[in-house]
């Protein structure tokens, strides 16, 4: 499961990024309560023990391996994430592949927690934020926090139903497994 490529974003792209209004009114919620009004999803796993398992596992979330492991394509406007980075999210083929655009929202560098949530952008299928953090807790463990919460956005999320959701879970695993077999 080696580290995977992030692309680059272009000029234009990371200049359209920056000055969009994210797609909700929320933002940094993940961090606090989620809001009403959205579908709420908050899992765990534990992925090992140890500082050294806690150290690379959080370098890889803030390098986008999260998504790039789950599938995803990710160009972005830096590699590292920071907060206010830029990216397209991408998945499926050819001319199916979905385009969602995401800003950072925060980044968490604390002794025991790594991670950072991003917000969705115009364009993306959902409205909302999700979070993503490798924790070291008390008793050695390593785990991965996923917490979002969203909404549909555009008209094909929407018309999706209650098939969005089972995406969505499906989706959520495959963040959950990412980070295993190190």
């Amino acid at each position: 499961m080696g580290t995977r490529t992030v692309g680059p974003l272009t000029a234009a792209e990371v200049d359209g990024l920056r000055v969009a209004d994210y797609a909700y009114p929320e933002v940094g919620a993940t961090a606090t309560e989620p809001p009403d009004g959205y579908h709420h999803l908050r899992r765990e796993r534990v992925i090992g023990h140890g500082e050294a398992l806690f150290r690379s596992s959080g370098s890889d979330v803030l390098q986008w391996q999260i998504q790039l492991r789950s599938g995803f394509t990710v160009n972005a406007s830096a590699n590292v994430i920071v907060e206010g980075a830029s990216a397209l999210l991408g998945i499926g083929v050819g001319r199916l592949r979905l385009k969602a655009p995401v800003r950072v929202v925060y980044v968490i560098d604390e002794p025991r927690r790594q991670g950072f949530a991003y917000g969705t952008l115009p364009g993306h299928p959902e409205s909302g934020e999700e979070l993503f953090c490798v924790e070291h807790r008390s008793d050695d463990s390593v785990v991965l926090v996923i917490a979002a919460f969203s909404r549909p956005q555009t008209t094909l999320a929407k018309g999706a139903g209650p098939l969005g959701r089972v995406g969505q879970r499906l989706i959520t695993v495959r963040y959950l497994r990412s980070l295993r077999d190190r």
